[in-house]
């Protein structure tokens, strides 16, 4: 079977907590089954939030202890992966039969990761990847994940899924590892709501062949979402949405969803991959391989290891 039916989950996160975004996924339970979808991509950070606006506290070359609580708040509202939050989303996947890809704030030792997590719906847990270069500001909270983590599968009844989140996306060897992984469904959460980020999801597509589905949050006006953002137009969603899914030529196939929560949904042919890399395959006949090489170091860089 080469059809499937994919889906962007548009929905912001939630100020009061990880178990109150949790309740809002499992609400779309009985419209994922509807629709019959079998892979659902939500947004990057979309547990444990993402805190646009805020400073914690820090200035050059000094940090206020007020900061330093902000982030030992926001710490704990991190999960664990795999973790009881992980589990509970394996179920809802088993339940309505449509494998997970969601963005989540992974708290590992001291430390924060921005995180995909896989989610498999017969195998649940399977895997995640850490975003390999926060942006900006984000530096100051995150981690950087490195090669272990440059996560693919293949999930129950669908091809090959992989991805990168928000920014990182724009690193031409990081898309460039990830097409040499033979992926076919692209994943791309991120809180970026531009028109700029749907051509960059457009790119994606008609560079690697493939399908890219990209979920972005939705945030109403930093008021209503008790979000401290100083010289943002008040009137002016803190994160507009912009969820998208394209096809195999970098054809938008349904989005980009703006200006509210909801689910996309699109039916793909994975035939349209083999049809469209017949004249153009990014890591293959087109790759020049003996011009250009890509070395891709995926070992695991702890910083202390045991003997």
């Amino acid at each position: 079977m080469t059809k499937h039916v994919v889906a962007a989950l548009q929905i912001g996160a939630d100020p009061k907590g990880t178990q109150a975004i949790l309740a809002k996924i499992l609400s779309f339970e009985d419209e994922l089954k509807e629709k019959k979808v079998e892979l659902v991509v939500l947004p990057e950070a979309i547990l444990g939030g993402y805190p646009k606006g805020s400073t914690f506290g820090t200035h050059l070359g000094y940090r206020l202890p007020e900061g330093r609580q902000e982030f030992a708040e926001y710490f704990k509202g991190a999960v664990e992966v795999p973790g009881p939050e992980t589990d509970q989303l394996a179920s809802l996947s088993a339940s309505v039969g449509a494998s997970i890809v969601i963005g989540v704030i992974e708290r590992a030792g001291s430390t924060l990761y921005c995180t995909a997590v896989y989610i498999d719906r017969v195998k649940g847990y399977v895997g995640k990847h850490r975003k390999v270069m926060p942006t900006a500001s984000e530096r100051l909270i995150w981690g950087q994940g490195d090669g272990s983590t440059l996560f693919t599968t293949e999930f129950d009844g669908l091809s090959k899924v992989g991805g990168a989140i928000c920014w990182e996306n724009y690193m031409p060897l990081l898309r460039a590892s990830f097409y040499a992984k033979g992926i076919h469904i692209y994943t791309a959460p991120t809180v970026d709501d531009r028109d700029g980020w749907t051509s960059l999801i457009r790119t994606i597509g008609n560079e690697g062949r493939l399908f890219a589905v990209s979920a972005v949050q939705f945030l109403p006006t930093p008021e209503v979402a008790n979000l401290s953002m100083p010289g943002w137009p008040k009137d002016k969603n803190a994160i507009n949405g912009g969820s998208v899914i394209v096809n195999p030529y970098g054809d938008i196939i349904a989005g980009p969803l703006r200006g509210t929560e909801g689910l996309l949904t699109a039916e793909i042919d994975l035939d349209t991959i083999i049809e469209a890399r017949y004249d153009f395959d990014p890591v293959g006949h087109y790759s020049r391989g003996d011009i250009f090489q890509l070395t891709v170091d995926e070992r695991a860089k702890p910083g202390v290891t045991f003997n």
